[in-house]
């Protein structure tokens, strides 16, 4: 069998089915990922003492946390304990959990350069302090943050690929199969290959047009150039 016919009528047949599993896990995983990213980081900043120290430990935890071996824990480990979960739905919780700590960081910071003085202007104005977050400072951090959140959903995107070792069969499993039983690994991997690049370029192009159309003047870089 040449190459032509391999990769038209065995490989691409079974990326394709990989690549719908990809692109699924990424689409659950990102907005769980930046609404948990974003809880963490205002808990960290406006919540009490206590909240504070969870959202601390939360992100030490999960930052230290090889993504790996967290899916591992969840998928393998908690079983014994009575809980367990398919492997499609382990793989979002491990990417949430992890990409959420990473997130944080970054709307942490970003909400950390808005004046605080705005937040005392809203209370006088009559909002409460979750209203003064919500309206006032969390808009104006976003556009600040998603520069950083945007390059944490282009990592997402590739450490979408550790699904495969807890029997999620996303497009790096589903090539890895068909190169097994065929014995062509160089045609399969230059093709998952140009299969992630394809998808690392659309998410940067539509990351693009979100910093476009979210930039305000005086609130983001001094110019555009996405």
């Amino acid at each position: 069998m040449d190459s032509y016919v391999f990769i038209q009528e065995q490989l691409l047949p079974a990326l394709l089915e990989g690549t719908v599993v990809t692109v699924k896990l990424i689409l659950l995983s990102v907005p769980f990922g930046l609404l948990t990213g974003i809880f963490i980081a205002v808990g960290r900043v406006y919540g009490s003492k206590s909240i504070s120290m969870f959202c601390r430990l939360y992100v030490l935890f999960f930052k230290g946390c090889p993504l790996l071996l967290l899916l591992f824990m969840i998928y393998f480990g908690l079983p014994p304990l009575g809980i367990s979960f398919s492997p499609i739905v382990a793989s979002v919780l491990g990417f949430v959990l992890c990409n959420g700590a990473y997130s944080s960081e970054y709307i942490r910071g970003a909400i950390q350069s808005v004046k605080i003085g705005q937040i005392t202007a809203a209370e006088a104005l009559g909002m409460t302090r979750l209203q003064g977050v919500l309206y006032i400072i969390l808009p104006q951090a976003f556009r600040r943050a998603l520069p950083g959140v945007g390059n944490e959903i282009i990592y997402l995107i590739k450490y979408s690929s550790l699904a495969y070792m807890i029997t999620c069969i996303e497009l790096t499993g589903a090539g890895k199969i068909v190169a097994a039983r065929f014995f062509r690994f160089t045609e399969t991997f230059i093709v998952i290959g140009i299969i992630y690049l394809i998808l690392v370029t659309i998410a940067t192009k539509l990351l693009n047009f979100a910093e476009r159309k979210l930039y305000y003047p005086g609130m983001g870089p001094t110019s555009f150039k996405g």
